[in-house]
């Protein structure tokens, strides 16, 4: 981004660019920190995760009120409104991929006695992949790469096939034993929030592409989530 003459619009751009940083960094922490304690099913880290999901909170308040201010101060035009307009859209994303984590960790407390709960390997493979995505779309807006950008918007297809198949191996098991049903609802739940992170990242990489070219994205986005068509049938004894 060029400098302005008036160095104090520079600074706030730059406060403004620093807070989000922040945001998305403890957005990726209370992420990994939920798939971590999802996999240890520790209820301690689970409850920190809880408790720090009012400092993201507070950021997109914060942010959204420095953006609100630099336009009506400033009334920016063309890469500079998008630059704030961006701004805004991923602070919401990561808002709510900071509630979808805290989600993840409130399911720890339903699932944390010890029996069999096929498909914890399935959610934790989802949640890496996740992670993995959302720190590739962040250092996209960072490094304004649109193409890093797409890379991670074509991979979101990737989380919904997971998704999926863990839909699948959890009705099944459910239907086999109903003792587990139970754990298995808050594994699905879990599985449908780390689904929906996927998509805030995928909002996130479009954001991108839009900041780098001053366009929004006209392509189809590559879903391949079918769970809502999946046919469940029950034998008569």
């Amino acid at each position: 981004m060029s400098e302005h003459i008036v160095k104090s619009y520079d600074e706030e751009f730059s406060a403004l660019h620093n807070k989000l940083a922040h945001m998305g960094g403890l957005a990726e922490e209370q992420l990994a920190s939920a798939i971590d304690a999802l996999d240890k099913r520790d209820t301690e880290l689970a409850q920190k995760i809880i408790d720090n999901d009012d400092k993201i909170d507070e950021l997109e308040r914060e942010i959204e009120e420095k953006a609100i201010l630099m336009i009506a101060k400033r009334q920016p035009v063309a890469v500079d409104l998008r630059e704030i307009v961006v701004a805004l859209r991923l602070a919401m994303d990561l808002e709510r991929i900071g509630d979808l984590a805290k989600n993840i960790a409130k399911r720890i407390f339903a699932i944390a006695e010890p029996r069999p709960t096929r498909g914890l390997a399935g959610l934790g493979q989802m949640g890496r992949l996740a992670l993995e995505q959302l720190k590739n779309v962040l250092d996209a807006y960072v490094q304004h790469d649109a193409d890093k950008a797409m890379e991670v918007w074509r991979s979101d297809e990737e989380i919904d096939s997971l998704y999926n198949a863990m839909f699948r191996e959890l009705l099944t098991y459910m239907m086999e034993d109903p003792r587990t049903i139970g754990a298995c609802t808050h594994l699905l739940f879990g599985a449908k929030n780390i689904e929906r992170i996927g998509d805030h990242t995928t909002n996130i990489a479009e954001n991108v592409y839009f900041l780098v070219h001053g366009e929004t994205l006209d392509d189809e986005r590559p879903k391949s989530d079918t769970t809502s068509m999946t046919h469940v049938s029950y034998s008569q004894d």
